[in-house]
């Protein structure tokens, strides 16, 4: 099986990416491609800019990656309350060539932050969308207080209810 996992985040040190690669990395004999929204950097979308540039090949490339994937994870960066500019960008664009940005194949979606909610609204409004866009929701998680319940130097979730839940909905991919 083949997991494409990424932050819908663009900071250098994303707490988010940590989770999707710790989370992705819970599937057994799973061969996993960790991306870099950095690697997919669009300009601001907009109908003219569409207009001028097309369909950008960066964006292009992006979708290929979840065409060439089995199951998709991604783990959702929470700025004021919503989808981070980075993230909601490149979805915008590639929403525009492909409006299944999800193709049907299964995904988690995932969220965490320092704070005591790990990102919940922007998971709930995620998980919501997620029909629109063709993702096979098999299951989401919001970790709070991502400081006191990961292990940064060993790249580990160490709470133990957390770590059972998101261990048995990584099975389901």
């Amino acid at each position: 099986m083949k997991i494409v996992a990424f932050a819908a985040s663009n900071s250098s040190k994303s707490i988010n990416k940590q989770l999707a690669g710790f989370a992705a990395s819970l599937v057994v004999d799973a061969e996993v491609e960790l991306l870099d929204l950095n690697d997919f950097e669009l300009p601001l979308f907009s109908q003219d800019k569409e207009q001028i540039l097309g369909q950008p090949q960066l964006a292009k490339d992006f979708l290929q990656k979840l065409t060439n994937a089995d199951a998709i994870l991604v783990s959702f960066a929470e700025h004021n309350g919503t989808y981070s500019a980075a993230y909601k960008n490149l979805f915008d664009w590639c929403s525009r060539i492909d409006g299944k940005v999800f193709q049907n194949k299964p995904c988690v979606f995932l969220s965490t932050s320092p704070g005591a909610r790990g990102g919940a609204s922007v998971l709930a409004q995620a998980v919501n969308s997620a029909p629109y866009f063709a993702a096979d929701i098999k299951g989401s998680l919001s970790v709070a207080s991502f400081f006191d319940v990961f292990d940064a130097t060993n790249q580990v979730l160490t709470e133990p209810k957390l770590l059972a839940e998101l261990t048995q909905i990584m099975k389901l991919i």
